[in-house]
């Protein structure tokens, strides 16, 4: 199986960079293993929305898959009680 493009949104980017320590280097882990299984255990799709989310810890990450281009984007890194608010 080919594997995906990871792009993250400079938004996602800068709420990455509030994150530390253990937390930080297990989402970027759990961020890297997309590129060779965009939907693994435990994601799940968002109703409201064309995208889904997994989680890592107290956090998640929302994101969305173009399976044409072979793309994933990632738009969303948050703590849980703040990352579903609009």
């Amino acid at each position: 199986m080919a594997k995906y493009k990871i792009t993250i949104r400079k938004s996602a980017a800068k709420e990455l960079e509030g994150i530390s320590g253990k937390d930080l280097r297990r989402i970027v882990k759990r961020i890297q293993n997309l590129a060779d299984n965009p939907r693994p255990p435990g994601c799940e799709k968002l109703s409201a929305r064309r995208c889904y989310r997994i989680r890592q810890g107290d956090y998640r990450i929302i994101y969305s898959i173009d399976d044409d281009d072979r793309i994933v984007d990632i738009f969303k890194i948050g703590h849980r009680r703040e990352i579903y608010r609009l």
